[in-house]
């Protein structure tokens, strides 16, 4: 009985059911009753099977085949079911008839992995691979009469590994084994000129201010560089600058650029086929809205531009991106690095040229000196031969500093040398010990010397050697206070190692890995002195490694610090150097411990008194107190004798702290102070005595080598009267001093801090004449005046405060260095002119909105200052108001967060008000009941800032601190910050 011929496609799915209904007998294949029962087999086979499988059967090799292949032909189907492969895959016909001929005339199946096949399945010649296997078809004979293929699409994974390399030579091209940009640019170009199947032509556009410039390219000849534009000016609106969308790509948008074959003949794929489309991707930056350029990348024409190619040009444009910012950073790492070795070599050559210069007139000052000192035919006389005698010492201080840096800026410079001889190095070594022997002794410390003698000779350069066991026996007696130095020579069958160990003050482990580092100095580390170059343990390291070894270092703090020199026995066995020895004096040694010797105090306490000299009959300040405070023993002595000269009481200790004590045991009439010292530095001294109320009104000058504007704003900001640097001329700090102390014994603040001067500071009641003084126990620099704070049991007034015109700057006594040294500071109330509170002249703008004196503020203290328009007035005002609210009960933590506050308002009053009628700054202060209120006033427009100029933390810090209030007018802006005085929340 004879089947329904539908029974052969019943489970053939969506194929089967059109195989059902097609009529047969007009292909080659004929009826399918007619089938052979081999025909019907293999049919059911394909059908069944969930895998693309398809029959060939025939001399026209008809096809069939089940669903999964369907999938596979594209808009081939069902259009194929049939008929003739050879016509359905004719574009393909050259890559598979060898493998259907080989399975038909031989008989042998084959199996081809990623077979690349081109199908035009979806409307464009597409490049498509295939894992494929053909098997011979029989007839119920055995005769091969067909082929049957199994394959299956291998595309997504053929494309993404070849992409995926693609991404990995970029990373490797763009390691950053360059440093220039365009070398680097170039690499990238390279690795994605190697693989043209996904990326025809490509090219990288990085911006140059306004325009993009090309900075490498590949793809197509020679002739496709002329289709390209060389540069882009993104500002240029015109056809031939917008035809490949670089502007528009250049402001962060991915642009997709058509019709690029009429432009760009590239071919492409795997067959040559014309590139059709491309990209302009932006390359990504850390500002999102600026990119750092272009890349311009061909799409394949015979890969669709999907989902995942997009995807793979974004990785494409962070890979590039990645490689470049990285190239960028290097090249301006690596040009920092060459201006910062320019700049060294320049320094080198500046102290190498200075310390040559330094040489002659030093010269000329010790042999002159020295011929004095040993002149025995005309004796110096004794106070003579002393002044001489400092004078000789400290110009050889300075030639061992020059001698320093010399031989420093040798060895940085390569051009240093090592004069090797043969040595005996204990017996050395010993000696140079020995030079500080005294010294070490003198500071109380024992000195230990182990050299026993060595095995062999050691071969050094024997000045080299003096200078590194000169500078490490020099800073164990700095930072050593009690116990011992011990210096040792040793050996083994290794190595010969110079150790210096002290008991000293040690080191903390994370400045160990600094402490060879040029110029380094530890912070705070408590030492006989604050002089030195911070050279000393960088010239031990280079020259320990010019002479073939190096140097180690151990320490615990507050238990010592070991150095360790070990020399190699091959580098201390080297050829020696030919010619005469060098002297040997020790004048390094020498130098070094005459200089130690002035770090010591003195044993009696610190304190000297020389006698005092008789002055002028009618000085009336015969007799002043003086207080000197300053860590060079020579400055000391010729403090003392210069001071002493004028008939003053002079004391000299070594340090603040010892200021300190000296002052609180006997108070002088003014202290003399250094600015680098041990223990407590100057400007520490000036912060404690301005803070005692004991002290707040002593004058103080400070002396100090730290020359600059910077430093004297610190020190006058601190507090101090005056600030005078070193060298200094006589009789200029004597005028100084003579006026401070004038000046202090005319002030009734000088007497009485807390009490008002003269009579009620609101004076009309009192007296018709206003009065002017200072807030209390202030020190007023150059063009900066105070308004009067009222008594406390002053009512309110409802006028500001009395201040100076503003005509005329405060007189700050000799801070200007043009006072006679007998005139006497103007403290009276001369040529000042009350302040109407709403003028534009003498009071602040705004009032009304700020708060006048009826809402009580202003019963406990007024004060007004006024400034001038720079930036460092800020810190001029911060000292004021700080000390205008010494007085009052005022909360630590709210008198720090008023001083942020108001610097923040007068860093806005100065730097933002726009055409100033006058070049000033006024600030007043109120405090009544438990308030306290700061107004900040300028004389210009206020200018509004963009966010690139705003700092973005003043007006939020002002506003965190404090009520802030702001009134603007045409005459000037006024801020208002109030605060509780004793709340700190």
């Amino acid at each position: 009985m004879t089947r329904p011929r539908t029974d052969l496609f019943d489970d053939g799915g969506d194929t089967g059911r059109l195989m059902a209904e097609l009529d047969w007998a007009d292909t080659p294949l004929g009826a399918v009753s007619n089938w052979p029962q081999s025909l019907r087999s293999a049919v059911r086979v394909v059908l069944s099977s969930r895998y693309p499988m398809l029959l060939l059967w025939g001399e026209r090799l008809s096809q069939l085949y089940n669903d999964a292949y369907s999938a596979l032909i594209g808009d081939k189907h069902p259009a194929a079911l049939g008929d003739d492969v050879r016509v359905t895959l004719a574009e393909g016909w050259d890559v598979l008839a060898p493998l259907i001929e080989q399975a038909m005339t031989t008989g042998v199946a084959s199996w081809v992995p990623a077979l690349q096949l081109l199908l035009e399945r979806a409307g464009y010649r597409e490049e498509a691979y295939f894992s494929v296997s053909h098997a011979p078809a029989r007839d119920d004979d055995g005769r091969t009469v067909g082929v049957l293929t199994v394959c299956s699409e291998v595309t997504e994974q053929v494309v993404g590994e070849r992409r995926l390399r693609l991404l990995r030579d970029l990373s490797l091209r763009g390691d950053g084994r360059t440093v220039d940009v365009d070398a680097t640019c170039a690499r990238l170009i390279d690795a994605i000129g190697g693989h043209p199947l996904d990326v025809p032509f490509a090219a990288i556009y990085l911006r140059d201010g306004a325009v993009l410039r090309r900075t490498a390219r590949t793809g197509g000849d020679p002739t496709v560089a002329g289709a390209l534009p060389d540069v882009v000016d993104m500002a240029d609106p015109s056809p031939a600058a917008r035809a490949w969308a670089l502007a528009d790509a250049a402001q962060g948008r991915a642009v997709d650029v058509t019709g690029v074959a009429d432009r760009l003949p590239v071919p492409a794929g795997p067959w040559g086929d014309p590139t059709r489309t491309a990209l302009a991707l932006p390359l990504p930056s850390a500002a999102d809205d600026q990119p750092l350029g272009v890349l311009l990348a061909g799409v394949s024409p015979n890969r669709e531009l999907d989902e995942a190619y997009r995807s793979f040009y974004q990785l494409l444009t962070q890979q590039v991106s990645v490689a470049v910012r990285n190239a960028k950073e290097y090249e301006q790492e690596r040009r920092r690095a060459e201006t910062l070795a320019e700049l060294d070599r320049v320094k080198t050559t500046f102290f190498t040229n200075v310390s040559h210069e330094f040489r002659t007139p030093l010269t000329l000052m010790l042999g002159p000196l020295a011929d004095a000192l040993a002149d025995t035919g005309a004796p110096l006389a004794p106070a003579q031969r002393e002044r001489v005698e400092t004078a000789w010492r400290n110009a050889t201080r300075l030639l061992t500093l020059v001698n320093s840096l010399l031989t420093f800026s040798s060895l940085e410079a390569g051009q240093a040398r090592s004069d090797a001889r043969e040595v005996d190095l204990p017996a050395l070594t010993a000696e140079l010990a020995s030079v500080f022997r005294a010294a070490v002794e003198r500071a109380g410390l024992a000195l230990e010397v182990d050299c026993p003698p060595l095995p062999r000779p050691v071969t050094v350069d024997p000045v080299n050697w003096e200078r590194i066991v000169t500078n490490l026996l020099s800073n164990a007696l700095k930072y050593t206070f009690l116990g011992r130095i011990r210096i040792a020579v040793h050996a083994d069958h290794d190595e010969v190692r110079l150790t210096v160990a002290d008991t000293g003050i040690g080191i903390s482990e994370a400045d160990l890995p600094k402490l060879f580092e040029r110029f380094h100095r530890v912070q705070g580390a408590r030492s006989r002195s604050h002089e030195g170059t911070g050279i000393g343990l960088a010239l031990v390291h280079e020259l320990a490694r010019l002479e073939g070894g190096e140097v180690r270092v151990s320490s615990t703090v507050g238990a010592g610090t070991t150095f360790t020199v070990a020399l190699p026995w091959s580098a201390a066995r080297r050829t020696t150097t030919a010619g005469p020895a060098p002297n040997g004096h020790r004048g390094a040694a020498r130098a070094a411990v005459a200089e130690a010797v002035g770090w010591l105090t003195n044993p009696a306490g610190g304190v000297a008194e020389p006698a005092v000299a008789p002055g002028p009959a009618t000085d009336e300040l015969a007799g002043a107190r003086i207080l000197v405070a300053d860590d060079n023993s020579d400055m000391r002595a010729y403090l003392s004798r210069l001071l002493a000269a004028q008939g003053w009481r002079v004391r000299s200790v070594t340090d603040g702290r010892q200021a300190l004590d000296a002052i609180h045991r006997e108070p002088p009439d003014l202290v003399l102070t250094d600015v680098m010292m041990p223990v407590l530095d100057g400007f520490d001294l000036v912060r404690r005595l301005r803070a005692d109320p004991a002290t707040r009104a002593l004058p103080v000058l400070v002396l100090s080598a730290r020359a600059g504007e910077e430093a004297s704003v610190v020190g006058l900001s601190l507090g101090a009267d005056d600030y005078l640097v070193k060298p200094f001329a006589a009789a200029e700090l004597i005028a100084r001093i003579r006026t401070a102390i004038r000046r202090a014994r005319t002030d009734p603040a000088g007497d009485d801090p807390a009490a008002p001067a003269g009579e009620d500071a609101t004076g009309p009641a009192a007296d018709d004449s206003p009065s002017t003084v200072d807030a209390p126990g202030s020190r007023r620099t150059a063009g900066v005046t105070a308004g009067a704070p009222a008594p406390p049991t002053a009512k309110p007034t409802g006028s500001a405060p009395a201040v100076r015109s503003a005509a005329e700057p405060a007189d700050t006594g000799p801070a200007n260095g043009k006072r006679a040294a007998a005139e006497p500071a103007d403290t009276g109330p001369a040529n000042r002119e009350p302040a109407n509170p709403g003028s534009a002249d003498g009071g602040l703008a705004g009032a009304s909105a700020v708060g006048t004196a009826d809402d009580g503020l202003g019963d406990t203290l007024a004060a007004e200052w006024t400034y001038p328009s720079v930036s460092t007035s800020a810190a001029a005002m911060r000292r004021d108001v700080r000390l205008a609210l010494a007085e009052v009960d005022v909360h630590a933590d709210v008198l720090e967060d008023l001083l942020l506050a108001a610097s923040e308002a007068m860093n806005n009053a100065v730097e933002h008000a726009q055409r100033p009628s006058r070049p000033e700054v006024r600030v007043r202060l109120q405090v009544g009941g438990d308030r306290v209120r700061i107004s900040v006033r300028d004389f210009g427009t206020w200018r509004d800032r963009r966010p690139a100029m705003d700092r973005g933390r003043g007006a939020l810090l002002m506003n965190a601190y404090g009520d802030v209030r702001l009134v603007s007018t045409g005459e000037g802006t006024t801020v208002t910050i109030e605060r509780r005085l004793t709340d700190p929340a």
